[in-house]
């Protein structure tokens, strides 16, 4: 009978080694799946056949590209999106460089080229193995890397145009040609092959640069970068200003920054209008914040080598002169800024715009009997007892008037509780009409200026209602006048305007009530009209999901920066590749969607703002 205690103990780790060493010892090889025979043979033993010299396995030449076009799954341009299999194998020292969202172009026979983006990476075993061991784990946690040749580093392309040369001219063309398998693929590096194949414009209104996974595209031009621009001519459809712009960003996403970057190039540019002339741009920005009123002056971070890089690329830079902060008068809050040099001058809200714009009275809560009894009866009247200027003032008065409900009852016009409820909801806006300052339909030739920028800064005004007022009554009068056949103010009309609203999503909500509705309606008539009238939106928001969806649809060109919160990446309607980078963009990242301008794609805005940004 066998002494048990003869046995040695047991080292699960050493009979590890041992199986591993054992079998390293059967399947041992040098790479290439050749058996090593001076682990296990004499060398007095070996055969002649074991004299034969290494083979050398690389190709002759040089290689030229990242990869090649693999047939292998197959080979399929189609109409539908997801029925299209285009997918190339990439060589081993090519395969660090290749992004998700990288260019690329494969040729096809004479001359023309697929211009394509990558929009899957995978590996995939070279041969059959089994990688999912005990063995082969603890093996390659001991060795410092893995040989790429053991693995198949696939590219899942994503079809874009197809380049071809007319007269000289590069052009695009919607994709209709399948390449050949094994054709030769490579990154797409010159600038004009890239901007065609995106249908990049190659002049307009700067945005940033283009980029790929948060790094800027290079290319062997010079500057290397690639500039992205909005197309501002006649040539193909009105400018983009007009055709209004959304910039969707969280607090820090750099929102201010980038606009008022894009802002700037617009101030200089000129616009033809109906009549043949062709003035410059106007600027009015409602600024919650009280930052753009700093568009007057330089910033002085800026260095002499970013100046010459924003000449070089045609990028307009430094503060705009004609830059005016209007601060409204409203009892009780005044306006000190001492962190720019903008000329300010104030104004005031005169009553009189009520007659035109009555919801600006009417609140959230009237209802619409009431603001019927408001529009239809009360206003006109007060209008014929105290004429065209009658003040806030005034109309508290008449409505204090107990013989005149009592009549307006009787007549059957106004019941008495619906005139009692009226009375009671206009109450509150004191602090909004016909304070001690020139009302704004006396300033209008300053106010709107061509080339000029007009801020209206609101951040003194604690009441949000106040504020809001004061807003869509301004806005309210410029479009009535844009839209108007017979303006009382020919500046608005013959000028070219865009009028910009930061926290759009505070005044333009797809509301409930009679004011609101009459706001969105009035907005939305106007983002229509914009490209006959030389009007252009461009809303600031960073809750794009509270814009109503009848302005949110006349929209076309978005600029999304970063943003956490699911329902407003969903709203802002970006394709889905684009759409998941959004959470993980870094400061001044956007993705930008304008159908009408270019594919949607991926920029780098400035690091430096073009005039002064901050409060230090």
């Amino acid at each position: 009978m066998s002494d048990l205690g003869d046995f040695t103990d047991f080292d699960g780790d050493d009979a590890a080694a041992d199986d591993e060493a054992a079998q390293s010892a059967e399947t041992a090889d040098d790479g290439d799946g050749a058996v090593d025979a001076s682990e296990e043979t004499d060398p007095t033993t070996q055969s002649a056949d074991d004299d034969f010299e290494d083979m050398d396995v690389t190709p002759a030449g040089t290689d030229t590209g990242l990869g090649v076009l693999s047939a292998a799954n197959g080979l399929r341009i189609s109409e539908e999106a997801e029925e299209t299999v285009l997918r190339a194998y990439v060589t081993a020292r090519n395969r660090s460089r290749l992004r998700i969202g990288t260019y690329l172009l494969v040729p096809y026979p004479g001359g023309e080229r697929l211009f394509c983006r990558i929009k899957a990476l995978e590996y995939a075993q070279e041969f059959h193995a089994d990688d999912a061991t005990e063995i082969h784990a603890r093996r390659a946690m001991r060795e410092r890397g893995i040989d790429e040749r053991d693995f198949k580093f696939i590219a899942e392309l994503e079809p874009v145009a197809v380049l071809y040369s007319d007269g000289g001219e590069l052009k695009r063309r919607m994709t209709d040609r399948v390449p050949k398998p094994e054709t030769v693929v490579r990154e797409a590096t010159d600038k004009s092959e890239i901007k065609t194949g995106l249908k990049i414009p190659e002049d307009g209104v700067f945005l940033g640069h283009l980029a790929v996974g948060g790094e800027k595209v290079r290319t062997a031009a010079e500057p290397p970068t690639i500039d992205y621009r909005l197309k501002d001519d006649y040539v193909a459809g009105d400018p983009l200003v007009f055709r209004h712009t959304l910039v969707a960003g969280g607090t820090g996403s750099g929102k201010t920054h980038s606009s008022k970057n894009v802002l700037r190039q617009y101030l200089g540019r000129t616009y033809e209008m109906g009549d043949g002339r062709t003035p410059e741009l106007a600027v009015v920005q409602f600024d919650p914040q009280d930052e753009y009123a700093q568009m007057h002056d330089d910033n002085p971070e800026m260095t002499d080598e970013f100046e010459r890089r924003c000449e070089r690329e045609g990028i307009a830079y430094g503060g705009h002169d004609d830059t005016i902060a209007f601060v409204p008068k409203v009892a009780g809050a005044d306006y000190n800024a001492s962190h720019h040099r903008a000329e300010q001058v104030e104004f005031t809200i005169p009553f009189s715009l009520v007659h035109d714009n009555p919801w600006l009275i009417a609140g959230s809560s009237l209802n619409d009997n009431q603001y019927g009894a408001l529009v239809n009866t009360l206003l006109p009247r007060f209008k014929r007892e105290y004429g065209e200027g009658g003040t806030y003032s005034d109309f508290r008065t008449f409505l204090g008037d107990p013989a005149l409900k009592e009549e307006l009852d009787e007549a059957g016009d106004v019941h008495e509780a619906t005139f009692d409820a009226v009375k009671r909801r206009v109450q509150g806006f004191g602090a909004v009409f016909d304070q001690d300052a020139r009302p704004i339909t006396d300033q209008i030739s300053q106010f709107v200026r061509d080339g000029g920028l007009t801020v209206i800064p609101t951040y003194h005004i604690t009441d949000s209602r106040t504020a809001s007022t004061i807003v869509l009554a301004v806005s309210s009068l410029l479009i009535d006048q844009k839209l108007s056949n017979d303006p009382d103010y020919d500046r608005i009309k013959e000028t070219p305007l865009v009028l910009g609203m930061d926290e759009a999503h505070n005044f333009l909500t797809d509301a409930d009530s009679v004011q609101g509705r009459k706001v969105i309606g009035k907005f939305t008539e106007a983002a229509k009209q914009g490209r006959k009238e030389r009007l252009g939106l461009y809303l600031i928001t960073q809750d794009p999901q509270d814009i109503a969806d009848p302005v949110f649809k006349q929209i076309n060109t978005t600029m999304v920066l970063n943003l956490g919160d699911e329902d407003a990446i969903s709203a802002v309607n970006i394709p889905s590749n684009l759409e998941s980078k959004v959470p993980y963009m870094e400061k001044g990242q956007r993705v930008v969607y304008s159908p009408d301008n270019s594919e949607p794609v991926e920029l780098i805005g400035l690091s430096t703002c073009v005039t002064r940004h901050g409060r230090d």
